[in-house]
């Protein structure tokens, strides 16, 4: 990958006329969509963001005329197509499911009838539901659930910016929304409707004492949606926050970690 030549093609748009920019650019296209390169990789532990690759997605589109696109009985009007070697790549695709080109499906993940956008990454063995985004460069691990409804959020620009991660062996309940870069780590649990932002207030409650994060679930928690007073001008009002009511073990299956932490603290969502 020439980042040089990407860097300054990001700085002066005038080079996209270039052949030798244009076909950098649909290389890494091409190199994402096989899973060549990432957005985002973890090294020594931390995430890091490939911010020229986010560049070259971003630089992509105004190279891409809007064009006619069919994928069985749907039709598009749109500047990407749709991948269609589901076959070749050993992924089960469900009608009707769409990934663009330009997004990695690992072997053996499972689309139901959901939506994977350009630029994302989604492991082996992993399972987008029904009715299930994952948005632009959104980083999904190995042997993840994401459950019915779920919205993860890609974060495209700011280049600099985390996009959403969601790690290995996680279960993420049905209509949850991860957005704005939170990375939820390895084997975490979020029960229905748990919203997780970078703002939202994420409180360990199972402990003597709460401890709070924002924008990051620890590995191996259970989290439910949960709420805490806040004083306005008008008065207290309740505002939403993640509560982590306990740590999944490692004899226990992750589909049914979540209803025997709430039983343990006589919860019910």
């Amino acid at each position: 990958m020439n980042i040089e030549l990407i860097e300054r093609a990001w700085n002066d748009r005038e080079l996209l006329k270039s052949q030798e920019v244009r076909q950098e650019i649909e290389s890494i296209i091409a190199d994402l969509d096989c899973g060549r390169v990432r957005v985002a990789e973890k090294k020594e532990g931390k995430w890091i963001v490939n911010q020229a690759v986010k560049k070259a997605i971003v630089l992509y589109f105004p190279l891409c005329g809007v064009e006619h696109f069919e994928s069985g009985d749907l039709k598009f009007w749109d500047k990407i197509p749709t991948k269609q070697n589901y076959e070749e790549l050993k992924v089960r695709c469900v009608p009707p499911a769409v990934a663009r080109y330009g997004s990695f499906l690992a072997e053996g993940c499972v689309m139901m009838p959901s939506f994977v956008n350009i630029g994302a990454y989604v492991d082996s063995g992993t399972m987008v539901d029904t009715w299930a985004t994952v948005g632009s460069c959104a980083q999904i691990g190995k042997n993840v659930h994401l459950a019915g409804g779920v919205g993860i959020g890609g974060v495209l620009e700011p280049v600099s910016a985390n996009p959403v991660i969601v790690e290995d062996n996680c279960f993420i309940g049905s209509r949850c929304i991860v957005v704005e870069g939170a990375i939820i780590a390895q084997g975490a649990v979020l029960g229905a409707n748990t919203v997780i932002t970078q703002s939202t207030k994420i409180i360990d409650v199972s402990q003597n004492e709460s401890i709070e994060y924002r924008g990051y679930v620890p590995e191996n928690s259970v989290v439910i949606p949960g709420s805490y007073t806040k004083h306005f001008p008008a008065g207290d009002y309740n505002v939403n926050c993640a509560l982590i009511i306990g740590k999944r073990k490692e004899s226990t299956d992750k589909k049914t970690s979540l209803n025997e932490a709430l039983r343990d603290f006589n919860v019910a969502v």
